[in-house]
């Protein structure tokens, strides 16, 4: 191809060198570098408010379960306490049963055999 047939296109209006090209390429480079920059500082900021906001759930975890642990060691010596006088009293009502069934049999040998045979309620 003869080189008088190529269209030289250098001055025309509007048509960026090489050298402009490069330039603008580095710009949108740099702005682009700045954006991912603020984006990452954005991203540790949160990171940072994360990290804080879970060691203080931690703590505050911690403690719950510290209360908890309290609060299940008084029930346990509650439910203790309440089955020690559970069987105490059935130990009590059943001396007291007993007790009455010796008196009524003494009752029903003096008095014969008017009384039925079984206590009424028992």
């Amino acid at each position: 191809m003869d080189p008088y047939e190529i269209e030289d296109t250098s001055d025309w209006l509007g048509t960026p060198t090489p050298l402009e090209m490069y330039k603008h390429s580095c710009l949108m480079l740099e702005n682009e570098v700045q954006e991912l920059t603020t984006q990452l500082r954005k991203a540790r900021q949160d990171i940072f408010g994360l990290i804080e906001m879970h060691a203080a759930e931690a703590k505050e975890c911690a403690k719950l379960r510290a209360e908890l642990r309290a609060v299940q060691k008084t029930l346990s010596n509650h439910y203790l306490e309440h089955t020690t006088l559970t069987n105490a009293a059935r130990s009590k009502i059943a001396g007291q049963s007993a007790l009455i069934a010796e008196l009524y049999h003494r009752l029903k040998v003096y008095e014969g055999d008017s009384l039925p045979d079984v206590i009424l309620g028992q």
